[in-house]
């Protein structure tokens, strides 16, 4: 899609659109007029969502390079070239950096970060010779943000960013466009029992209308909300012992205020078991 185009009659390809931001992104979509492909691990869910108008449902895997050639093929041959692809798929494991299982920090790598650089490197090229399309990345105001408790997941965002950054500039004037949305804390199962800092907790419906504006009227950056993106950049102009009195106000330390309980369904659907945090006053086994 070019700038200022409506997405209507566009076929939008949104990954982990069963659930969540990404279902909502979906939904959003399909009621501004467009064709949207769900694609999602949970495929049950994805059909139950594509029951409403306008939605279609596929399997896909983001982290294999064959599952996401399979959905793309399969949204062209139903729905026709892809203009837009949401790259939504996502999770997050919250709490101490060194009580991250490695299955954890393996999991958040493979879907957060090389699950969008899959689906670029998918999408692109034809986007490219078709002279039109939107590469839109669902990443998190923690590509921007100072996040404790969430070091692999902020690390993987950063990557998202830098990586977009990068292949922004390698698409100048090919007339594909690249976004980044990048929203703070979203009532969805990925952030239960976590914080929210300062910020408002957002609604997935919240994110979708940034998405959906961003592909009718592109930007590079999109924060949500959007005071965060101009916030974020005079904080950064500030000695670092400003920023971080600053950051510390801004940003919830999950270290200290996630409700592991609260997480222990989600977190355990991708990684082993939260390593035990021994009792105050006894020593830990080495």
């Amino acid at each position: 899609m070019s700038r200022s185009q409506s997405t209507r009659g566009a076929v939008v390809a949104v990954t982990g659109g069963a659930h969540g931001i990404g279902r909502a992104i979906a939904c959003r979509f399909a009621a501004a007029g467009a064709h949207v492909a769900i694609g999602d691990t949970d495929l049950a869910a994805a059909q139950e969502v594509a029951d409403q108008p306008g939605l279609h449902a596929y399997g896909l895997d983001v982290t294999d390079t064959g599952s996401f050639t399979d959905f793309l093929d399969a949204v062209r041959r139903d729905l026709g070239p892809v203009d837009v692809l949401v790259s939504n798929a996502g999770l997050m494991w919250v709490g101490s950096f060194d009580e991250e299982p490695e299955s954890a920090a393996r999991a958040q790598l493979s879907v957060n970060l090389l699950g969008v650089i899959n689906g670029i490197k998918a999408a692109a090229p034809a986007m490219r010779r078709a002279g039109h399309g939107h590469l839109i990345t669902v990443a998190s105001a923690a590509s921007l943000l100072p996040t404790p408790g969430e070091a692999t997941y902020a690390a993987t965002k950063h990557g998202v960013l830098g990586y977009l950054k990068a292949v922004r500039m390698e698409l100048r004037g090919s007339g594909v466009e690249v976004t980044a949305v990048m929203p703070a804390v979203v009532d969805t199962t990925l952030a239960a029992g976590t914080g929210t800092g300062s910020a408002p907790l957002l609604q997935p419906t919240d994110v979708a209308r940034a998405v959906v504006a961003a592909a009718d009227r592109p930007r590079f950056e999109v924060t949500v909300p959007a005071y965060i993106g101009p916030l974020t950049r005079m904080v950064n102009l500030l000695p670092q012992a400003m920023r971080d009195r600053l950051f510390g106000t801004m940003v919830p330390d999950q270290v200290t205020e996630v409700r592991a309980e609260a997480r222990a369904g989600y977190e355990g659907s991708f990684t082993t078991s939260r390593p035990a945090r021994p009792a105050a006053g006894s020593a830990a086994a080495e």
